[in-house]
């Protein structure tokens, strides 16, 4: 399976912290689709099906992430 560049994952992570922060669910339309959008790729990108086990793949895979920071990842 291809994976997103630890860069990308980077920017989606933090795209979606910061609309998840600012309350993307009770903001407009615009944000709350965005907020849709940011999942799903984060989503995709992680061969995962929900944002909360994209996000750990994602942090995973991060620069500096060690294999006992997700024991659900872990080897």
């Amino acid at each position: 399976m291809l994976m997103a560049h630890p860069a990308v994952l980077a920017d989606l992570i933090a795209e979606y912290e910061t609309l998840h922060a600012l309350g993307a669910r009770k903001g407009g339309e615009e944000v709350r689709r965005r907020m849709e959008d940011v999942s799903y790729t984060l989503c995709v990108s992680t061969g995962t099906r929900d944002v909360d086990a994209a996000l750990i793949a994602a942090r995973h895979r991060l620069p500096g992430a060690r294999p006992s920071d997700d024991s659900v990842l872990s080897s």
